[in-house]
C-alpha cells in the first residue's frame, strides 16, 4: 500500500478544462454546491469501506507564511501568496495499492458534478508521500 495526495484548487490550473466546465463554484447554485458535495461525501464513504481513506479536508483561502529567523518572535507575514486560481481548495489522503489504483480514484473524484449537475472533470493533482517512494526503491 502507498500513500497519494488527491489535492483539489480553487481554480482551474491543471491543463486547459473541458469546454463547459469553467464556472467556478461561486457561480453555482445552492443546490449544485450540495450536489458537489454529497458526491465527494459518498466517494469518501467507498474509500472508507475497501480501506483506502486516509483524511480529507477543506482549506480556508486565508494564509500566513511564518519562517524560522532565529531565537525570539518568527516573522509572520500575509503574502505575497500565489494568485488565489493557484491555491489548494482541499485534499484527501488515500492509501492504495498501487499508482493506477490512485489515478483511479482521483479520475472518480473529478467527475463530481457541478453546474447544471455536469460532472467538472476537474484537474486533480496526484502526488505521493515522500516516504512511500523510498520504500517503494528499496
Amino acid at each position: 500500500m502507498a500513500k497519494y495526495l488527491l489535492l483539489k484548487h480553487y481554480r482551474h490550473s491543471g491543463p486547459k478544462p473541458v469546454p463547459g466546465t469553467e464556472a467556478m463554484m461561486d457561480q453555482w447554485t445552492p443546490e449544485e454546491i450540495t450536489a458537489h458535495i454529497e458526491y465527494m461525501n459518498r466517494f469518501a464513504e467507498k474509500l472508507v469501506e475497501s480501506g483506502e481513506f486516509v483524511s480529507e479536508g477543506a482549506l480556508s483561502p486565508e494564509g500566513t507564511f511564518v519562517r524560522y529567523d532565529g531565537e525570539g518572535r518568527p516573522p509572520v507575514t500575509d503574502g505575497p501568496f500565489a494568485e488565489t486560481k493557484d491555491l489548494i481548495a482541499g485534499f484527501m489522503i488515500i492509501d492504495v495499492e498501487s499508482q493506477e489504483r490512485a489515478y483511479e480514484a482521483a479520475a472518480e473524484l473529478s467527475a463530481a458534478p457541478g453546474q447544471g449537475g455536469r460532472p467538472i472533470y476537474e484537474w486533480l493533482e496526484v502526488r505521493p508521500f515522500f516516504a512511500e517512494l523510498q520504500a517503494t526503491a528499496e
